[in-house]
Formats: C-alpha cells, structure tokens, sequence
C-alpha cells in the first residue's frame, strides 16, 4: 500500500511565531517549587499533627516506643504513598510543568522511602503486640488477621506493595514488558485500597478524630478523584468522541511501520509536535496493554500518524493489525515541545526511531532559514524511517540537515566513526556552530541520548536548554 503523503509531501503551516527567553523557564521552576511546597507541607503537616497529638508524650517502656514508631512511620508512609500515586496519575497540571518522564523519575524514587516507611510501621505494630500480648511474633500475626478488625485487608494490601516496589527495582523491570509491568502496578490501587480501612478503624490518630478524618478523607479522595478522571473518563470520553480507527499501514523502513489513524474531530486534537499518546489496541487481547508513541506528523486535522518501531513488547504484533480497527488513544503526554523553546536557533538530533518527535518539530517550528540544524544518526540511510520526509521538510525550509551513518563510533561515540579521529564535541560544533547558543532537542535510546548530551554540555548550552524525554515507566 503506497503512501498517502510520500508522492507530495504536504505539510502543516509552520507557527507563526513563538515567545523566547529565559523568564519561561523562571516561570515553570516557580511553579515547580509551588507544587512541591504543597506536596511537602502535607507531609510536615502530618508529623505536626502526630507531635500535637502527643506523639512522643506516653513513651515510657519499649512497647511504647514501637506504637509511636509505628504511628509516625505509618501517617508518614501513607502521606507519601498517596504523593506517589499522584505522581503517575498523568494529571495535566503535573504533567504541563514536569514531563511524563519527570513525575515518572520522582514516582520511582519515592517508591523506596514509601516502603520504608509502611515496613517500618507493619514491623513496628507486630513487634508491640508481641511483647505487649507475650505471644511469638507469628501468633501475634495471626492474631492480627483473624482478629483484629481490617488487618486482614491491611496485609494484603502490604503483601501487594512489596510486589509492586520489587518489580520497579532495575533488575526486575529489565527483565519485565511494559505490558506486563504495568499490570502489576495496578496492585498499587489495590495495595492502597486494602489499607483504607484499618487507618480509619484502628489508626489511633485518625479513629474518633473529626479533624483528621476529614483531612485524609479528603486526601484519599483528591488522590483517587484525579486518577478516576484523568486515567480513566477522560480516556474513555476522547476515545468514544474521535471514534479513531487505522486506516492505513505505511511500512518505512526493514522495521518501523506508520499507523493513520481516522476519526471525528480531529480538527480539535490537543496535541503539539513532540508529544506523544498511550495507544490501545481495541482487540480481545490487546485492549488493555497501552503502549507510549509520538507522533510522527503534525497534527493537520485529517489523521494521527504513529511511527513504530519493532522494538518487541507487541510493537511487531501492532505493526500487522488490520484497516478498520479501533484505537483508543490516552493523552497527549510530554514537555517535547517548543513551549519549551527559549532560544532563537535550534539543534535536533535524532537516531533512529527517535525521529517521529523530531520530524513533528522540523515540520512545525517557528524559523527563518537557517534556525535549526536537523542531525540525523542512522544504521544505514537506504533503511532509514521518515529519512525522506525530513530531507524534504529540510530542503523546504532551509535547515541545515546532517545525516550520519555506520556503526558508532569508538569510546562510547554517539557518532559514527569516519577516521577522522575528531572528538564528538568538535564534530557537534562543525555541524552546528551555534549549539551552545541554541535549544538543543534531543530524540533516542536512553544511553545514545546521555552520551548526546554530554558532547552538548561540554560544548556550552546550558542544561535548562537541553531537552530530551525519555517515556519512563
């Protein structure tokens, strides 16, 4: 099936004009800090409350000692859990100043002080009534399921989140598909659910206490109401208005297909080059698996387009579903855009299926003639996806494109190795002599993309001009 854009390639117009300058970047660091002033005056808020409410005051003994310790580390670790949660709820006003990948990088280094936090308090209670019943430590723990009110759920909610921060450890999630890690993070909503009641029954400083019921009531409610809306409905309400479906299957390259997807409304598509969606496959065996991708052309009105790559986790299987098939998309996700532009040159580099965002951007920047250098690192340019198009929106527009090609380079080059022996810095300046005076936007595999912005920072742009994002899960 041929290419409905590859015999003339039709473009979006370009914007008109963009703001520039570092006051944005002042802007978004101000309301980062806001977002974390609040995040960490909830958390104070519940170590005050815990002093206040005599916390420390009755600690005469060891069994003592362990309840206040298994009342801080548990208001705390809940405090914090709910935090956690929020951060990967896709939440656009987290979202709008962090980045998917970001809230995604500070979800991850929460997960350990959480579970920290709720072992230490479920060790803590179990070693108490221990001592406190003289019972060994599994009887009190079987006392503790059979016969205290809600403990059970409590323990299965704990039994759960091991689970979960086990499988986000580096080791586990490498050898995990998203697919399959993302199932098992949804035992987190369950973990948390398991543990509601026995903080509202048997948590000595929420039971019988208006104040502080209302408090993490309405926490617990703040929390879940923004997944419910975000994560779920608002899914669920685009997908059901754009009605979207493949329409066609446009293979680019030996292993990377585009998907045109059709629908209603797509005039009125949120979208901005450089973002992406979480796709799903509206099958009997697909349907519930999401699966992160850019776009790969401006949003125009008429289609979504999706470059993918075979990269395994389904991503071949998605490459032969058939015309005709329902697709729900969720988003759009990332801060891989020129809202976050701040200078008037721009650097894009890209390898291989990175090029999708980077196309988006060539396409739809603001620029004169000249603005923006296009560098394009590929195993071989006769296979390269969207080489064509980008070499066309290049020539249209007149930026300065660079494609390299071959293996890469020696000591970890991003490069390829022309026998030059010139350092990657030098050769980065060479084809860009304005890179330390420009936003330099970044698009591939995670290890190629740290060691492209090593040569960029040791070439002078600031690190608040360097973007990249990498869909972290």
């Amino acid at each position: 099936m041929s290419n409905p854009v590859q015999s003339q390639l039709q473009l979006v117009e370009p914007n008109k004009q963009v703001r520039i300058g570092v006051r944005k970047v002042v802007r978004v660091k101000r309301a980062q800090d806001l977002i974390e002033i609040i995040a960490w005056s909830i958390v104070m808020a519940v170590l005050v409350m815990f002093l206040i409410d005599g916390g420390l005051k009755y600690i005469t003994d060891l069994p003592s000692a362990l309840n206040a310790l298994s009342r801080v580390t548990s208001l705390l670790g809940t405090a914090l859990l709910l935090i956690h949660m929020l951060l990967v709820a896709r939440v656009p006003w987290i979202d709008k100043f962090y980045g998917h990948d970001g809230a995604t990088v500070a979800h991850k280094k929460l997960g350990k002080p959480v579970m920290y936090f709720i072992a230490a308090h479920f060790v803590a209670s179990l070693v108490e009534y221990s001592i406190t019943n003289g019972e060994n430590l599994v009887a009190t723990l079987f006392w503790f399921i059979t016969d205290v009110q809600d403990m059970l759920l409590a323990t299965i909610g704990f039994v759960l989140m091991i689970v979960v921060v086990v499988t986000s450890l580096n080791f586990a999630r490498k050898a995990m598909s998203y697919e399959a890690w993302f199932f098992v993070h949804l035992l987190s909503y369950a973990s948390v659910a398991a543990a509601i009641p026995h903080t509202i029954t048997a948590g000595s400083d929420i039971a019988g206490k208006p104040v502080q019921t209302i408090i993490w009531v309405s926490l617990y409610l703040f929390v879940f109401l923004n997944i419910l809306w975000f994560r779920v409905w608002i899914p669920i309400r685009k997908s059901f208005r754009k009605r979207l479906v493949l329409a066609q299957s446009v293979r680019e390259s030996s292993d990377t297909t585009s998907l045109y997807l059709t629908g209603k409304h797509l005039d009125k598509i949120e979208a901005q080059s450089g973002q992406f969606y979480f796709l799903r496959i509206l099958t009997p065996s697909q349907w519930w698996r999401p699966h992160p991708f850019s776009i790969s052309a401006a949003p125009n009105g008429k289609y979504l387009r999706f470059t993918i790559g075979d990269r395994g986790d389904d991503t071949k299987l998605m490459q032969k579903i058939k015309p005709g098939t329902s697709i729900a998309i969720e988003g759009p996700y990332g801060l891989f855009t020129e809202e976050r532009r701040t200078r008037e040159k721009i650097v894009l580099i890209a390898s291989g299926i990175g090029i999708p965002p980077i196309r988006t951007l060539a396409e739809s920047m603001a620029a004169r003639p000249g603005d923006i250098t296009v560098i394009y690192r590929v195993r071989d340019s006769r296979d390269a996806s969207l080489l064509g198009e980008i070499q066309e929106i290049c020539r249209r527009r007149e930026f300065a494109l660079h494609v390299i090609e071959g293996p890469r380079g020696p000591k970890n080059s991003w490069l390829n190795d022309d026998g030059s022996g010139i350092p990657d810095v030098a050769r980065l300046v060479m084809m860009a002599p304005h890179v330390s005076e420009a936003d330099v936007f970044i698009c591939g595999p995670q290890v190629w993309t740290d060691s492209v912005i090593k040569s960029v920072r040791k070439a002078g742009t600031p690190i608040d001009s360097i973007h990249s994002e990498e869909y972290a899960w």
